[in-house]
């Protein structure tokens, strides 16, 4: 047996439970693709071909189209990434300007770099109680783009990774005033428009183009998603093109199958799959709202009450505490940590088994940290999580970086390229991306200006035993010094 093969299975028939993706929680009930050698083959006679779909693989995503109510839909076998990338290729041109939500996924800004856009950024807000990123509102987005000529089209995310969902019916309205499409990453929202408690999803508001993780939250494998497309202002021809350059010329018929699979799931067992998890899940957040020193996230007004972020803010210990806490005492294995809360995501393949697990661990965990504060009620300091970057420079190919050291090495321009320590780098220019992942989004993009803000952030980060990933050596970055900054 494989290695890798032997550590999943033990694994497998170990105690952990999972808050995490993917969403059919490792439940064979939930997926008709198992053992999966018996299924896997290629393009052979009878079974189509996803990159010229004429058969059963174009009447399979007819039908997912017609579930997510999108007027196109195909299939990824490459994950969100692979829709992200041609969405945001397929609508722009070399050098075009975009707005971008600064929250976005690493994989937008990798499109930014491969068409060498000019991102011009628009902002969420901030839950400084919570700690955590909010919407972006449709007056921001008509803000900006009244004040920023040329924009050809607005990427942004919703929900977020920690479930803020963006007003995409206003914002919608906001980007078609200008004729130019907007494309949402609602990778994390696959499952929303299948039960009144969840918001409904971008294509019902408006959406030019919106991609699914299916595998996120709904019972589907680990890299299969969705990318629908509507209306006529993209020009959907060059955005399939881009979908044939960037997945597989070999996709995997388990991975379509799982995506099918989970189609046929929401067309014909949708109220046997989500009412008994709603409940369930309503039940949980009651429970967890009892608690005196951890805090669930209310969920109140745009959000994904599927995310139980639970919040450190009034205890003694960070997210990352929290997050091993519940791994090694209570074998629950999050989905995610920040710098005061862990976020466990759940999905119709959970039990109630599962929940019942999270809610005595927090409950227990609760009841320890309230008797350890008693006397004193210092929590932690928290870690700051709101700063806005400075752009100064282009740089988006590796060719950059190493022009601008021969220059430097040939005295036509001032300056170094350092590798300095994340925690000393403020006042340096980045010359490679800073993230946490998950969620993926990056803190500090090639060509911004390093501020006091976000070098402390990478430095506090580091000491709390978060992974900064991104960079070529761990705990350093590769800046520019320059007196051109």
């Amino acid at each position: 047996m494989g290695i890798l093969c032997e550590k999943l299975k033990d694994y497998s028939n170990s105690d952990y439970y999972g808050f995490h993706m993917p969403g059919h929680k490792r439940n064979p009930k939930f997926s008709d693709v198992l053992p999966a050698c018996e299924i896997d083959i290629t393009e052979i006679s009878g079974f189509d071909d996803l990159h010229h779909a004429d058969g059963l693989l174009k009447e399979a995503q007819e039908r997912a189209a017609e579930v997510f109510h999108a007027s196109e839909t195909h299939f990824l076998v490459n994950g969100s990434t692979a829709g992200i990338l041609s969405a945001v290729l397929g609508v722009t041109d070399k050098c075009d300007r975009i707005l971008v939500a600064r929250n976005c996924h690493k994989s937008v800004y990798h499109a930014i770099y491969m068409n060498e856009l000019e991102p011009v950024y628009i902002y969420p807000g901030f839950d400084s109680g919570f700690q955590m990123n909010t919407g972006i509102s449709a007056a921001d987005v008509r803000k900006a783009l009244g004040k920023e000529p040329g924009i050809r089209a607005v990427v942004l995310v919703s929900p977020t990774y920690e479930g803020v969902v963006s007003d995409i019916e206003g914002i919608a309205q906001a980007v078609h005033e200008r004729g130019i499409p907007l494309i949402v990453d609602e990778a994390h929202g696959a499952h929303f428009g299948f039960h009144p408690y969840f918001p409904e999803n971008a294509n019902k508001k408006g959406a030019d183009i919106v991609i699914h993780s299916v595998h996120k939250t709904l019972p589907s494998l680990t890299q299969t998603a969705l990318l629908h497309m509507n209306g006529s202002l993209i020009d959907r021809e060059k955005v399939k093109r881009y979908l044939h350059m960037l997945q597989s010329s070999s996709p995997s018929y388990v991975l379509m199958a799982g995506i099918d699979s989970c189609v046929g799931l929401l067309a014909e067992q949708r109220d046997e799959l989500f009412f008994p998890y709603v409940n369930m899940l309503r039940e949980t957040r009651k429970r967890l709202g009892g608690l005196k020193r951890l805090q669930i996230f209310p969920g109140e007004g745009n959000y994904d009450r599927s995310k139980l972020m639970i919040s450190t803010r009034n205890t003694d210990i960070n997210g990352k505490e929290l997050e091993q806490l519940f791994l090694e005492k209570y074998h629950l294995q999050m989905e995610m940590s920040a710098g005061s809360y862990v976020l466990a995501m759940t999905s119709a393949g959970d039990s109630r088994e599962g929940f019942e697990r999270l809610e005595e661990a927090a409950a227990q965990t609760d009841e320890e940290i309230d008797a350890r504060m008693k006397d004193t009620d210092m929590p932690p300091e928290a870690l700051p999580e709101e700063w806005k970057p400075v752009r100064l420079m282009k740089i988006y190919k590796s060719s950059d970086i190493l022009n601008i050291a021969d220059e430097m090495k040939n005295g036509r321009r001032a300056g170094r390229i350092l590798s300095l320590s994340q925690e000393e780098s403020a006042g340096y220019i980045a010359l490679e991306y800073a993230y946490l992942y998950p969620p993926g989004t990056p803190l500090i993009v090639p060509g911004e200006l390093i501020t006091e803000e976000a070098a402390g952030l990478l430095g506090r980060y580091n000491k709390a035993g978060y992974s900064v990933e991104g960079v070529s050596d761990r705990g350093r970055i590769l800046a520019l010094d320059t007196m051109d900054k």
